[in-house]
């Protein structure tokens, strides 16, 4: 059995047909025969090609609106024959079924129906039957036929036809076979997602568009992205993004997302180590590297505010591995761009996602995505001492960073700017007294300084500290059955707690 098969004729029905002429052309060339349906036959007709109308082949029309045309044993018989098995060859000619060599179809636009906001007997119309059947179909006789399953498979099938006419090897037929399954795999996730509701019966997720990155987290791993960041950032300028700049590309976005002021974030290992808003981009930049200009460098700077060029000016005087904004000024960027291997990112308007996962031991995790974000209406005073109308900014501007930072966390702020935060430590009290160290490094003075906690305090062992250091007030959920020790110490010393009734760990 030899391993490069002739195409000789082809079944083409199709959605899409933007590129497809080309293909058609060259099929003609080489002598292949072609059956199609309704709009992909005329279209065929159309270039001046003939053309045989599946229903002339069936002798069946088209019924039941167009739900029923490709699915008849004439058709399904001609693509699932195994050349190779004189049983099968028997059958064909018994029943005067014609070989189908290549099959190009593609499926009804369910996705962007679903996306449209259309009605659900719309919906329902997009769900393909005959063109999913014969992905299948083509996709497991590949020993035999090629089957083209997406316009993204155009342009491989165009290169073959160029390269050696209308041959194809088995390797080539095999991926081809690859590519289709993707389709329809991809195809049926976003079917029953659209059924489950949401109710996470099963996990079900699928995302094409495999980029391979330089490395995993660490140099000996192996590293993949799926899903399209064109659509998320335009990267206007540096090297290729890693796995390890992803990680804190996606923590930033989650933390800038928290702001409506001009803000600006610097990020080192998922976490905050500086932050402030404030009137202008400039001054925001400036409160932010002061928080901790140590850390910052190698960091990640994200803003939600155009880049200009003194800030830019600013901003080049650190190195850096990655800068995100919504614009930049052009005198900016030449600024920026000096560096050849700082990527800047141009942040595009698109709603993430609201589920997420991660795999872990043989299986998924899978919850909602934390939208949350604290109210004045959501605090809830529990000292006799109610915070001013600034601590209570200042709370909110700090509980909006502690929820993005790694648990055990605590954040200490004033003025809406990052003084320090201590992260991931098994202790509440040692997040505490990294806060309060790094911060006095830096020469901040925590008198009139709020503090905020992702999770309550079981004891009032950090009230304790961080009254003896000047903090006035304190954000925290509350929960704890012990939450009145830490309340009565606050009313015995003068400082005003709020809680929320929200915990934000996060891992």
């Amino acid at each position: 059995m030899s391993e490069t098969k002739r195409i000789k004729t082809a079944l083409v029905s199709v959605y899409h047909k933007e590129g497809l002429n080309e293909i058609i052309t060259k099929l003609h060339e080489e002598g292949v025969q072609f059956l199609s349906t309704g709009g992909t036959r005329q279209f065929i007709e159309s270039l001046g090609y003939p053309c045989q109308a599946v229903e002339d082949l069936t002798t069946y029309p088209s019924i039941l609106g167009g739900r029923v045309k490709t699915l008849h044993p004439k058709i399904f018989g001609g693509i699932l024959c195994r050349r190779a098995l004189e049983q099968d060859r028997q059958q064909i000619e018994k029943y005067q079924i014609p070989e189908i060599d290549l099959v190009i179809v593609d499926l009804y636009p369910f996705e962007a129906t679903v996306a449209s906001g259309a009605s659900e007997a719309d919906i329902i119309e997009k769900i393909d039957i005959g063109g999913i059947s014969l992905i299948r179909a083509a996709a497991k006789n590949y020993n035999d036929v090629v089957i083209v399953a997406s316009q993204a498979q155009y342009q491989p099938l165009r290169d073959i036809l160029m390269e050696r006419g209308a041959n194809t090897t088995l390797e080539e037929r095999r991926w081809f076979a690859k590519e289709a399954f993707g389709v329809s795999s991809h195809y049926d996730t976003a079917i029953f997602n659209y059924f489950d509701g949401g109710e996470g019966t099963a996990f079900r997720c699928s995302a094409n568009n495999q980029k391979a990155l330089r490395y995993g987290e660490n140099p000996h791993q192996k590293g993949y992205f799926y899903g399209n960041l064109e659509q998320m950032f335009d990267q206007i300028h540096g090297k290729e993004i890693s796995y390890n700049n992803l990680l804190d590309i996606n923590a930033a976005v989650d933390l800038i997302d928290e702001f409506q002021e001009t803000t600006f974030a610097i990020l080192k290992h998922n976490n905050a180590c500086g932050l402030a808003s404030r009137p202008t981009v400039l001054e925001a930049w400036k409160d932010a590297l002061a928080g901790d200009p140590v850390s910052a460098f190698g960091g990640v700077l994200i803003t939600n505010a155009v880049v200009d060029k003194e800030t830019a000016e600013e901003i080049n005087n650190i190195f850096f591995e990655v800068i995100i904004a919504p614009d930049y000024d052009v005198d900016a960027l030449e600024v920026l761009g000096q560096k050849k291997n700082r990527i800047i990112l141009v942040r595009k308007p698109v709603e993430l996602p609201k589920k997420q996962f991660r795999s872990l031991l043989n299986g998924v995790l899978a919850q909602e995505r934390d939208l949350k974000v604290e109210t004045p209406e959501d605090l809830k005073t529990v000292t006799t001492k109610a915070p001013t109308q600034a601590e209570t900014e200042d709370m909110l501007f700090a509980n909006k960073i502690v929820k993005n930072s790694k648990s055990n966390a605590i954040v200490l702020a004033k003025g809406k700017q990052l003084l320090a935060s201590g992260v991931g430590q098994t202790s509440r009290v040692d997040a505490l007294k990294q806060a309060i160290e790094k911060a006095k490094s830096f020469g901040f003075d925590l008198h009139g300084a709020v503090m905020a906690s992702d999770a309550f305090f079981p004891f009032p062992d950090c009230v304790e500290i961080a009254g003896k250091e000047g903090i006035t007030a304190v954000i925290q959920p509350g929960g704890s059955i012990k939450d009145q020790l830490s309340f009565d110490y606050c009313n015995e010393h003068g400082i005003a707690m709020v809680t929320t009734g929200f915990r934000h760990f996060k891992h």
